[in-house]
């Protein structure tokens, strides 16, 4: 299932807004507990001494892959579910999709699955978070400048403070590392036919 037209444009502008907002740079790490404070949504783990000690325990022992986060409406506003039972960088791009819902204002509803998948809202809504997620993270004018300093996804994901795997993806979808090689190539060329020119 693809984005609709002109999404990946419209993320990137959104994500830079955002990080405006928040008064930092392309280069720098954003904070998604940062942003959700700035758009007042509380965020929560699962160690809440209200939440069934049998339940937690299946969520964050037996089946810890099985729950990840959740937006859940309270009142008028909206708290984001974690489980903290995840390593920092899966739950720093674990509440930054959550926060992309947010800025895109979709639906939700929770919905947890025999598969291991939450949400009750469509394909399309879920990928349109991801992008803009990944946006925020690691947004491609980052990425690019990533891509022509030659910076490893291993450096990308340390600097960025995401997994090797969001690094990866945020690269390779941006498209990153074929542009600095085509400016690398254009300008290696320009040079040899300069050279050729003079001799």
């Amino acid at each position: 299932m693809t984005l609709r037209h002109g999404f990946k444009a419209e993320a990137r502008r959104l994500a830079l807004e955002v990080r405006e907002e928040m008064g930092i740079g392309i280069l720098a790490p954003l904070d998604p507990y940062a942003l959700a404070e700035l758009y007042g949504i509380e965020v929560h783990d699962l160690r809440h001494p209200s939440l069934p000690r049998a339940a937690v325990r299946h969520l964050t022992e037996v089946r810890p892959g099985a729950f990840s986060a959740a937006l859940v409406a309270v009142g008028t506003g909206s708290v984001i579910i974690e489980n903290h039972a995840h390593d920092p960088v899966r739950r720093r791009s674990t509440i930054a999709h959550e926060m992309a819902h947010v800025l895109l204002e979709h639906e939700f509803g929770l919905l947890l699955t025999e598969d291991e998948t939450c949400r009750g809202g469509s394909r399309t809504v879920e990928r349109e978070a991801a992008e803009l997620s990944g946006e925020l993270l690691i947004p491609c004018a980052a990425a690019r400048v990533a891509a022509f300093r030659r910076w490893t996804d291993t450096t990308v994901a340390r600097h960025f403070r995401v997994s090797r795997r969001m690094a990866r993806w945020r690269m390779n979808a941006t498209g990153a590392r074929t542009v600095a090689q085509r400016c690398v190539d254009k300008r290696r060329n320009a040079v040899a036919a300069a050279a050729r020119s003079r001799g």
